[in-house]
């Protein structure tokens, strides 16, 4: 009918081409609101939709010092975001964002005119914060240019809803919550925590600009890569607050002068405090989570916001690696300058050969198809490597070869504190950088423990009967009907005619009267009081055990000499307090785990304890005093295995118990010599070192400055004998040194 009107034919095809446009348009708007090019969320759906949350790792002292989680999101609702960072946000973003109802139609028309008819990009764009909140909960799944409109229609719409459900300030929560700072952060919270190493709730006014101005371009605006360009994005943000009257021109000017401090902070299984336990915190989360979902609890410890608390002491931990980075550093320079030239690393063939077969990348080139000739010139093609070493990174033209070589150099440590009473574990360390060395030698590695078994075998004899003023001649012995085995102690030829008394040669360590004391409890009886101290693992029914042949977990020996503080109860080392929701609700707890029933008498353990106070205050450990000055009560034991493979300490206290080993993951490598690889050289500064440090620091007094109990005095006399008896004039007389006893190893049933 109007077009009748119309006498000009190109008006009228005008009108009618735009007619045309229209009802298309109308068609196509329609055709998108009811769900044609995909469904749009409904009210019901957008009003309860749910965060992805990481869970968090919480030490004992409720330090945050890891999380597990696919997205690195920690939601906090609105009270604790702070008005300026919401002004900022609202100043840069959408200044129009308390009077427009989802769309800004203002803005709209000026990306019409502007940008799409002017081709003017500096125009900027025409989304509101709630439709960019709609497009963080809906992502764009294609960026083809045909969908940006059919996307940008469905924000539209997704934010209209929004508003219609959330007030203006939930909006803003939500949107702070979801969007993206890059580096896999989304959400202010993880965003403050990973730059400035606070809380949201924290930050001040030009901290909060650097996070919102970030939002343009999360990479462009990174304040670590690009501080330059984040500065003047901040002061942008500034300008934009002063000008929407946020802040004073005064408060502007001031803050535009203040430099950007971050203190960054990378929540990286790889770095950060205590990684090998928080694998193991997240290894047994894991667990957890199975027997839950068979109880029907649906859990999700990478997106269900978990908070995890565990026993770990924050200080405690970080003093304990930089104690462990600061004597392996030493350690291995003077460890490979014992070698040399000849260094196995760099001469066995074969060894080399072994560990490159053992090798991740040589086992993924297998399962290809190739053969190892194929495999061993691909692994030689020289190209450009990072290696790394105690001094840092460098980069160097070499094969990955030399990347294995290089690394299976590295002397290794395991450490482990734990509080006695409970098992509550205070300190982890389960090797020397978790990045390139990710087997754990705490929970992982079974190692044979040396002389650290041989409380254990004293533990027994006395609980046999044995008193500790009996006397074992040191005396090297050849047992007829064990091969000829010789076990030999690495002192002179002296000893020969010296006989210990149980205390003097626990603290020394000597090794033919451990045998001989072994010999005398019973290898059964041994094993037994073993078992009743915690050590699961199978151990070699042999005379050798004596001298620590057997191989056991570093935690499991923790939890046995434990026992030696802990009334004889074993106890069994635990890493997590309790498990809430994000609420903070309860949801596990998990209680200390120690041994019912004593594994040896009262009197027994009184007298282990100053036997091995001996060990520090004049044996093996003697150190500790002399070098360390550590006046501390403590007692322990020294270990070291054949060939100077293995180095181990076990230090005591009233309130503390600490194992550390060190060693190479590659057996076939040991210590070139004993003064360099026993116990009290390479595994005894780590925690001496750790102790040195704590004993500065008045808040741990309670467990620095904690005492043994006297022994009674009936165990006082039982000990009190001379150390050592040496043979008399007529006995060394007929004793050759020069000639070994021999005798069969009697067995005890």
């Amino acid at each position: 009918m109007i077009l009748k009107k119309i006498k000009s034919p190109f008006l009228r095809y005008a009108v009618l081409a735009l007619l045309t446009l229209v009802a298309f348009f109308f068609v196509f708007i329609i055709s998108i609101y009811w769900g044609a090019w995909g469904k749009i969320p409904g009210k019901e759906e957008l009003s309860d939709f749910q965060y992805q949350r990481a869970s968090e790792v919480y030490t004992a002292d409720s330090v945050l010092i890891g999380k597990f989680y696919l997205y690195d999101r920690q939601p906090i609702p609105f009270e604790a975001i702070p008005k300026h960072v919401l002004n900022a946000l609202v100043a840069i973003e959408d200044e129009r964002f308390y009077d427009h109802k989802g769309i800004d139609y203002q803005s709209l028309g000026r990306v019409a005119v502007k940008t799409v008819l002017m081709q003017d990009q500096s125009a900027g764009g025409g989304s509101t914060l709630t439709q960019q909140l709609a497009k963080n909960l809906y992502p764009r799944r294609d960026r083809k240019r045909a969908n940006i409109v059919v996307d940008k229609v469905k924000e539209m719409f997704i934010a209209s809803r929004l508003e219609e459900i959330y007030t203006k300030d939930e909006i803003l929560a939500h949107y702070l919550n979801t969007v993206s700072f890059g580096d896999n952060t989304f959400g202010i919270e993880s965003a403050s925590l990973k730059f400035f190493n606070k809380k949201t709730n924290e930050l001040t006014v030009e901290e909060a600009a650097v996070l919102v101005g970030m939002l343009k371009a999360t990479y462009g605006y990174n304040p670590r890569i690009f501080p330059e360009r984040s500065l003047t994005r901040r002061n942008l943000v500034l300008l934009s607050m002063a000008n929407n009257d946020y802040i004073s021109a005064e408060q502007k000017d001031s803050l535009t002068d203040i430099p950007t401090k971050l203190d960054y902070r990378e929540f990286d299984n790889n770095a950060g405090l205590a990684p090998y336990f928080r694998e193991e915190v997240r290894k047994q989360l894991l667990r957890w989570n199975e027997k839950q979902k068979e109880e029907g609890n649906e859990y999700n410890i990478y997106t269900s916001g978990l908070k995890v608390y565990t026993t770990l002491d924050y200080n405690m931990q970080f003093w304990a690696e930089e104690a462990m980075r600061d004597h392996m550093k030493s350690l291995q320079s003077s460890f490979e300058k014992s070698y040399g030239k000849n260094a196995p690393w760099k001469t066995n063939k074969k060894l080399i050969e072994k560990v490159v077969k053992n090798s991740e990348v040589y086992r993924k080139l297998k399962k290809q198809g190739l053969e190892h000739p194929q495999i061993m010139d691909s692994l030689s093609i020289k190209k450009q490597l990072v290696l790394t070493d105690w001094d840092g990174e460098k980069t160097i033209k070499g094969s990955s070869i030399d990347s294995i070589t290089h690394y299976m150099k590295f002397l290794n440590t395991g450490s482990l504190g734990i509080d006695p009473k409970t098992g509550a574990v205070k300190t982890w360390i389960g090797g020397v950088d978790f990045e390139h060395f990710k087997y754990d030698h705490v929970a992982q590695s079974k190692r044979q423990v040396g002389s650290t078994f041989k409380p254990i075998v004293y533990t027994a004899a006395l609980e046999t009967g044995i008193l500790p003023c009996t006397y074992f001649s040191a005396e090297e012995v050849e047992y007829k009907n064990l091969k000829g085995w010789s076990p030999s102690n690495s002192g002179d030829k002296d000893e020969t005619y010296l006989n210990y008394s149980m205390k003097q040669a626990l603290s020394h360590s000597v090794n033919t009267v451990a045998v001989k004391v072994m010999e005398e409890a019973g290898i059964n009886n041994v094993i037994t009081v073993a078992k009743n101290m915690g050590i699961f693992s199978k151990l070699p029914a042999e005379p050798s055990l004596a001298l620590g042949t057997g191989e056991i977990y570093l935690n499991e020996l923790a939890g046995a000499y434990a026992s030696y503080v802990n009334d004889g109860r074993a106890v069994l080392p635990y890493l997590i307090e309790k498990v809430t929701d994000r609420k903070d609700s309860l949801l596990t707890k998990f209680e200390p785990k120690r041994a019912a029933e004593k594994a040896f008498s009262e009197e027994t353990r009184q007298i282990m304890v100053e036997m091995m106070k001996g060990t520090i205050d004049e044996g093996t450990a003697s150190r500790i005093r002399s070098s360390y000055k550590l006046n501390n009560d403590i007692a322990g034991k020294t270990g070291t295995t054949q060939n100077n493979k293995d180095a181990w300490f076990v230090a005591i206290t009233p309130k503390l118990l600490h194992v550390t080993w060190v060693g190479l993951d590659h057996h076939e490598i040991g210590f070139r010599s004993t003064s360099l690889g026993q116990g009290a050289n390479a595994a005894l500064p780590i925690f001496a070192k750790w102790m040195q440090e704590m004993n500065k620091h008045p808040s741990y007094n309670e467990i620095t400055k904690a005492k043994f109990k006297r022994p009674n005095p009936a165990t006082l006399e039982m000990l009190d004998c001379e150390p050592i008896k040496r043979d008399g004039f007529f006995k060394r007389l007929f004793k050759n040194p020069d000639k070994k006893k021999t005798k069969e190893f009697r067995k005890r049933n």
